[in-house]
């Protein structure tokens, strides 16, 4: 036991920091990790919708495809009973159809990604402030009792100068 405490060793303060740090971890779990991971799994039913939407958006349009292919087909075979003049005017309208749903699909994919980004972008920002108050918090707590009140608040002034650089 001697030589423990010759290299510096307390039983104590092991106890006080694994206590510490179980309370960290405690807190950190019940007020940080659960709020996120409810925010990432809302993100991911978004997305998740999203993707549904995408996919039903990109059936619709194969079914365009085909019942277009139908009816250039039928177009086709109607064409040659009728005028040149008549003939042009049904490929001009399917060929508008086919790029009107091209056009309407492309639009929703950025919308879709487009918020995406964004929301990732709030989210980051969200969690790096609370990241950043719960730092300062733990500074604060842990500089309790070893420094002067006005050495506490110039320490975590400049931690919490050095956190948001790092933003």
């Amino acid at each position: 036991m001697e030589f423990l405490k010759s290299l510096g060793f307390d039983p104590i303060m092991l106890g006080a920091q694994i206590l510490n740090f179980l309370i960290i971890f405690y807190l950190l779990k019940r007020f940080l990790y659960k709020p996120v991971m409810d925010m990432v799994k809302k993100r991911e039913d978004k997305i998740t919708l999203g993707l549904k939407q995408a996919q039903e958006a990109q059936e619709l349009m194969e079914k365009t495809l085909v019942d277009e292919k139908k009816i250039l087909t039928k177009a086709q075979d109607e064409a040659k009973k009728i005028i040149e003049e008549t003939k042009e005017e049904s490929r001009q309208i399917a060929s508008n159809i086919q790029e009107e749903a091209k056009v309407q699909a492309e639009k929703m994919l950025t919308q879709m990604r487009t918020q995406l980004d964004q929301d990732t972008r709030q989210m980051e920002k969200a969690l790096m402030e609370k990241v950043s108050v719960l730092a300062a918090d733990m500074l604060t707590k842990s500089l309790q009792g070893m420094l002067t009140e006005s050495e506490q608040k110039e320490i975590v002034q400049k931690a919490v100068k050095q956190i948001k650089k790092v933003n």
